[in-house]
């Protein structure tokens, strides 16, 4: 198969030669496709030409293409990009959503240190909290320790029952209605 492009105005879409002035239409030898866009409801392959410097690297329409080599090339990597773009995207997307309890401990092992509860340490406050990741978590900050770990709540629930109470009676607020407001007014 030929590797090639037809032109019909060499100046303008094509790397230049010596003798781009004096033909009408002039082949040129197709390196490599580099990218794809469809333009005006046409799609067009930004080419890189055998034989010329990146800067003359052009956009042609797929019909001036005589390469269906390099066209099909071209398809089956983006295709098999697009794929591996899609696996990571829904790993990623697994991950943010909703933890199972295994990719929690992977995710904590990665570094090799123990999170939580794990580095037997007492918990002295809750510092926040979060359900960014799906699921209540809290940001426990530990005894004789500067460092804070995020605890699934479900976990500081069982282990520091105390503490959790603490966490949201600092944060509880009251609201009085109205009625109560008229009827401590009239009892006095």
């Amino acid at each position: 198969m030929s590797k090639k492009a037809m032109k019909g105005d060499p100046e303008e879409d094509s790397p230049p030669t010596e003798q781009a002035a004096a033909a009408e239409e002039e082949e040129y030898v197709v390196e490599k496709i580099l990218d794809k866009r469809v333009r005006g409801g046409k799609v067009e392959y930004y080419l890189k030409w055998k034989g010329y410097e990146e800067s003359d690297n052009t956009w042609e329409p797929m019909e001036n293409l005589d390469c269906p080599d390099l066209i099909a090339e071209y398809e089956e990597q983006r295709k098999k990009k697009k794929t591996e773009k899609s696996a990571k995207d829904d790993k990623k997307r697994k991950t943010v959503n909703g933890d199972t309890e295994s990719k929690k401990k992977k995710r904590a092992d990665d570094d090799g240190k123990p999170r939580g509860f794990d580095r037997n340490l007492e918990a002295e406050k809750i510092i926040g909290a979060t359900d960014a990741s799906g699921d209540l978590m809290f940001l426990i900050k530990w005894k004789d320790s500067d460092e804070a770990d995020l605890v699934p709540a479900k976990v500081a629930n069982v282990k520091c029952p105390q503490v959790v109470i603490r966490f949201y009676e600092e944060r509880l607020t009251w609201h009085t209605s109205a009625n109560n407001d008229e009827n401590a007014k009239n009892d006095e």
